[in-house]
């Protein structure tokens, strides 16, 4: 099996030559007339429709579909962002999709936990890396090699980056349901806040800024909890191609929008 890195770096230049971003030396700031996000939640959608439009080798999409997440998590971050959240790995894809197309993810996820040029990006930016999901459905050594990463990175606070791993919105209702069945149910001071502490996601706070890339406009169960309020941006590029001036035109769009939060 080819490295990550090098895999990365064919792909990006028989394919996508400006996929992997290039900050340089400029930062980008956030604008003070602006109200920008502070958490942004990402489903990362189009990676096989990419894979298919470029006529190259599955691997080599979600290579750099995952290289893309570290791209765009550093770029979030120099328009001050706090929290990225990104829906790496479902509860119906682990269902439903082919089972060596899993296998694939499965071996590019543990391989990018452990890859020393993306722990050395992380420590530089001091980018901290949560695991939520479901763990108990991923194989032994994908668990350990996420683990590893979260403990690696867990002193880090510039950044939080929540991955969202055997993640799905109804079953985290269900995990919390049955949770509060067993502890809450006579519990007369039960409130909203208690409520939350039960999900998977509790320490997942409420989403300023949806993005959903490939051009599909629905969130398919993600974050119900976290999203009521959440504004939605929708962009038609497929997540390898989602680049710097997409994340700059959604974070655009969403200053312009007027948030009443019911009021």
């Amino acid at each position: 099996m080819p490295s990550l890195r090098r895999s990365i770096k064919k792909c990006s230049n028989r394919k996508n030559k400006n996929a992997h971003l290039n900050f340089g030396t400029q930062e980008l700031k956030a604008d003070a007339n602006r109200s920008n996000p502070k958490h942004i939640a990402i489903i990362p959608d189009g990676n096989r429709r990419w894979v298919s439009k470029n006529k190259t080798k599955l691997y080599s999409g979600y290579s750099l579909g995952i290289r893309k997440v570290i791209d765009i998590s550093l770029l979030a971050k120099k328009h001050g962002v706090k929290i990225l959240t990104i829906w790496a790995l479902s509860t119906e894809n682990i269902k439903k999709r082919n089972r060596n197309e899993l296998n694939l993810l499965y071996r590019l996820y543990a391989v990018t936990a452990k890859d020393k040029e993306i722990l050395e990006i992380l420590k530089k930016n001091s980018v901290k890396v949560k695991i939520i999901g479901n763990l108990n459905v991923l194989p032994e050594n994908l668990k350990k090699a996420l683990s590893f990463l979260q403990t690696k990175t867990k002193h880090y606070k510039e950044l939080t980056i929540n991955l969202l791993v055997g993640y799905g919105g109804r079953e985290d209702i269900e995990y919390m349901i049955k949770k509060i069945r067993a502890t809450l149910i006579d519990n007369p001071n039960a409130n909203l806040n208690s409520i939350n502490n039960y999900l998977r996601t509790a320490i997942v706070p409420d989403v300023d800024l949806i993005i959903r890339t490939s051009g599909e406009m629905r969130l398919s169960g993600f974050l119900p909890w976290q999203s009521s309020y959440s504004e939605l941006y929708f962009s038609k590029k497929y997540w390898p191609d989602f680049g710097e001036e997409d994340l700059k035109k959604a974070i655009k769009t969403f200053s312009e929008r007027n948030r009443r939060f019911g009021k």
